[in-house]
C-alpha cells in the first residue's frame, strides 16, 4: 500500500509546487495575474468556437505568458534569475495586451455576427480592462522606484566621477 500511495503523494507535492500560494494569489499582483490568465484562457476558448477564428493567436500568447509570469511570481523565479529586469518586461506584456486585446475585441464585436464573437470581444474587453489596470499600476511602481533611485543614488556617483576626472587632468 506505501508504493501505491507514494506516487499521489508525489503528483499532489509537484501540483502544489506549481500553484500559486495563498500569500501571493491574494495579493494585488497574484489576482491581477490570475484574471489575466483566466480571461485571455476564455477569449481564446471564444475565439476558437467563433468565424472570428483568425483572431486566435493573440489571446493564446498572452495567456501563456500571463501564466509564465504567474508562475515566476509565485514561485520566486524572478529573484533567481536576474537576466531580465521583470517588472519592465511585465509592463511591456500588459501594455501591448491590453493594445491588442482592444483592437481584436472590436473588430470581433463590429465585424462578425455570432454569439461566439461577441462573447470574445466582451472577455476581450474586460481583459483590455485589466491588462490596462495592471500596466497603470506597474507603470506607477517603476515611477516611484525611479523617483527614489534618481535622487539617493544620482549625486554620489557624479561627484566620485567628477573628483577623478578633475584629477586626471592636473
Amino acid at each position: 500500500m506505501g508504493d501505491i500511495e507514494a506516487p499521489s503523494s508525489t503528483r499532489r507535492t509537484v501540483l502544489l509546487s506549481i500553484l500559486p500560494t495563498k500569500e501571493f494569489a491574494s495579493s494585488r499582483k497574484g489576482m491581477l495575474l490570475i484574471a489575466e490568465v483566466a480571461l485571455s484562457f476564455i477569449a481564446f476558448v471564444c475565439f476558437v468556437a467563433s468565424s472570428a477564428a483568425a483572431f486566435v493567436t493573440a489571446p493564446l500568447l498572452e495567456f501563456l505568458a500571463a501564466l509564465f509570469l504567474l508562475f515566476a511570481y509565485s514561485t520566486k523565479f524572478n529573484e533567481r534569475f536576474k537576466g531580465f529586469y521583470w517588472p519592465l518586461m511585465d509592463f511591456l506584456r500588459c501594455v501591448s495586451a491590453s493594445i491588442i486585446f482592444f483592437i481584436i475585441s472590436i473588430l470581433a464585436v463590429s465585424k462578425y455576427v455570432d454569439g461566439a464573437s461577441k462573447a470574445a470581444g466582451v472577455f476581450g474587453f474586460i481583459a483590455t480592462i485589466v491588462f490596462a489596470l495592471d500596466f497603470y499600476i506597474i507603470f506607477n511602481d517603476l515611477a516611484d522606484f525611479l523617483k527614489q533611485g534618481g535622487e539617493s543614488n544620482e549625486e554620489s556617483p557624479r561627484h566620485q566621477d567628477d573628483d577623478s576626472s578633475y584629477a586626471d587632468s592636473d
